[in-house]
């Protein structure tokens, strides 16, 4: 059995280690208070090409958290050219955590922006002006995970447990999978963007995402063995798998400037373009995607840079809309659905009432995924596979 005292100290040990993994994958909606995003945001842009070529269109994107593979299709896009053959000079901002990216764009400080759409359905209710225009994960990350030990092995079994959670807005689906269980004797526990509650003992199931923490599990010395955990050593709870996943990160766009202002439209089809081809060189090149964005200035380690553009293309291909960029009309109402039903522990909803019809659009993405088809561009990846990490102690 694992015991409390012992991966206390061995949590402690390992504090180094985890802390370069720190930047979480979650969207923030609020400051954190911990201070566990950390860091400053930085921009990256096109080399050589910001505010030297008075013939591109300056665009500037708002990540949701800070430079990590995550979101690997923007920065290899960037990296590769891609943008600034369209005629885009694209300014990559990261987010230390203080940052909301659709209030951002909402308030015309962004051109885009990416966030998950649960949470953006909450501000369009409250009177933000998005859409969606490009679904760019079409499987969610989140999990839920336990130590095989623990007993618990499905999520009934977190009734009378400590569960974990970042909070802001990440909290959803597990409320959505303990309200299908039907599980209302359990303790919320506000959890840091690491996995320390877990192997301290404090948490009995922790969140965690497949890209991010669930690998720094994988790259942590068990006490026990002396060799790094293995997946047998957890119980992963996969909302996936429970039917209650929600569709995360997309690409938002100013709603009344598609409407109003034609070249901001044609802008649109252009950075989905570039996108989507900057998508398509991470599907296929994921070594040196994960050296780009390490060089954009991640600080994550080698291994785990890697392993996180692994899995993230895991959520994009292949991808079952015919298109990456395309919105799965069930997968959306589900999410609509699970946003107006499902109560956290104040019985509060995300939404009460359905979201506009302009909550998003696949007019824009079609028309990229249509030219990029015509170049004869495998925007499905339906032969994908994904490569075999191995990860190392620490995920340098």
């Amino acid at each position: 059995m694992h015991t409390r005292s012992r991966r206390t100290g061995l949590a402690a040990a390992l504090v180094t280690a985890t802390a370069l993994a720190l930047a979480g994958c979650s969207v923030t909606d609020e400051s954190d208070p911990d201070g566990a995003s950390g860091g400053s945001t930085a921009t990256a842009t096109a080399s050589g090409s910001a505010g030297a070529d008075g013939d591109l269109t300056p665009v500037s994107l708002q990540l949701q958290w800070l430079t990590q593979a995550q979101f690997a299709g923007y920065y290899a896009a960037l990296d590769q050219g891609y943008y600034a053959d369209e005629g885009l000079d694209v300014s990559i901002i990261e987010s230390g955590g203080d940052i909301v990216p659709q209030d951002a764009l909402a308030a015309g400080e962004v051109d885009y922006a990416i966030a998950w759409v649960p949470k953006v359905l909450g501000s369009i209710e409250q009177g933000a002006r998005v859409t969606n225009v490009a679904q760019v994960f079409e499987r969610s990350g989140t999990l839920q995970v336990a130590f095989a030990d623990s007993g618990i092995t499905e999520v009934a079994d977190l009734e009378g447990k400590t569960v974990g959670s970042w909070g802001y807005g990440n909290e959803w689906e597990l409320f959505a999978g303990l309200n299908q269980a039907g599980v209302t004797d359990f303790q919320l526990v506000t959890q840091a963007f690491d996995m320390l509650g877990l192997l301290n003992g404090d948490i009995d199931a922790a969140q965690a995402m497949t890209y991010n923490e669930y690998a720094q599990l994988l790259e942590t010395v068990d006490p026990d063995t002396g060799e790094l955990y293995t997946p047998e050593d957890f119980t992963v709870l996969d909302w996936n798998d429970e039917g209650v996943a929600m569709l995360q990160d997309a690409i938002w766009a100013d709603t009344e400037r598609l409407e109003s202002d034609p070249a901001y439209a044609e802008t649109t089809v252009a950075f989905l373009r570039a996108t989507i081809r900057g998508w398509l060189y991470a599907r296929d090149n994921p070594e040196e995607t994960a050296d780009i964005v390490t060089a954009a200035g991640s600080t994550l380690g080698e291994s785990h840079q890697l392993w996180m553009t692994n899995e993230t293309n895991k959520l994009l291909w292949p991808s079952t809309t015919g298109g990456l960029g395309l919105v799965d009309t069930a997968v959306w109402d589900r999410t609509v659905e699970l946003a107006m039903e499902t109560s956290n522990e104040t019985g509060a909803t995300i939404i009460t009432q359905e979201p506009p019809q302009d909550a998003y659009t696949t007019e824009y993405v079609e028309q990229a995924l249509a030219d990029l088809e015509a170049e004869g561009l495998d925007v499905t990846g339906e032969d994908f596979a994904p490569i075999e990490v191995e990860l190392v102690e620490g995920g340098a």
